[in-house]
């Protein structure tokens, strides 16, 4: 029994010993070898998140420089990509809703040769099963100045929502072409007619905006084709800024 249980001890040393000596051989291969899966090695991944990246510099500046509202986020990005958020904020519905939240992220390609932006709008703790207009304004809050129609947004059961679309957003602007006139853009300089650089969000339906917000008073904004004609209901979120968000 004694020779049988030594002989039992020494084979679990033996093959332990083995194992150990397998996974030493393994990690060092796997650290001497290119990843099969294509992950790239830590230093050259470091390499890839420092690499300057222009069109975010010139978006930082403009941020730093106040061309840029202090809401804005810049993120990290790989060139070209230039990549901003910023949060929305309850205005109409501020005393029914008050914990409204909004994020809107905005992704532009190559600044040169890019037709369009990418944006999405992530809603949460909004009026449950509600559709809501997305305008570019030239105002954050009344008078609005000139707008831009651009996308809906319909909520679901508990409120939260979003849409993603694309257009020009970066450089979007209205114009009169019987007076077209010039603006000043902090990151494209001279640009055509007037920037629409914030954005807001409205009832689609004044119905709606009667019902939700207890008030049959409301007159609507000259927003929409809604109900009734020509009226949507008042906004309902906005980015709140002075200054540009975009």
């Amino acid at each position: 029994m004694q020779l049988v249980r030594k002989i039992s001890l020494s084979s679990s040393l033996l093959l332990t010993l083995m194992l150990i000596a397998t996974m030493w051989v393994g990690v060092t291969a796997a650290s001497a070898a290119p990843n099969k899966f294509g992950r790239l090695p830590a230093a050259h991944e470091m390499s890839i998140s420092k690499r300057s990246n222009a069109n975010v510099d010139l978006v930082g500046r403009t941020l730093h420089s106040g061309g840029l509202a202090p809401t804005v986020h810049v993120l990290n990005s790989l060139p070209p990509t230039t990549i901003i958020q910023f949060p929305l904020f309850p205005s109409g519905i501020k005393q029914a809703f008050p914990q409204a939240t909004g994020l809107v992220t905005i992704v532009r390609g190559d600044r040169n040769n890019a037709f369009s932006d990418t944006i999405t709008v992530d809603v949460q703790n909004m009026p449950p099963n509600i559709t809501f207009t997305i305008f570019y304004i030239e105002f954050a809050n009344k008078p609005f100045g000139n707008v831009e129609y651009v996308a809906d947004l319909t909520t679901r059961g508990d409120g939260s929502g979003e849409t993603i679309f694309q257009n020009i957003a970066f450089v979007a602007f209205a114009m009169d072409a019987r007076n077209p006139g010039t603006s000043q853009d902090g990151q494209e300089g001279t640009t055509s007619g007037i920037n629409l650089e914030h954005m807001g969000m409205w009832f689609s339906q004044l119905l709606d905006a009667e019902k939700v917000l207890n008030d049959d008073t409301l007159k609507g904004t000259i927003f929409d084709g809604g109900n009734p004609p020509l009226h949507a209901g008042p906004q309902a979120m906005t980015d709140g800024q002075t200054a540009p968000v975009f």
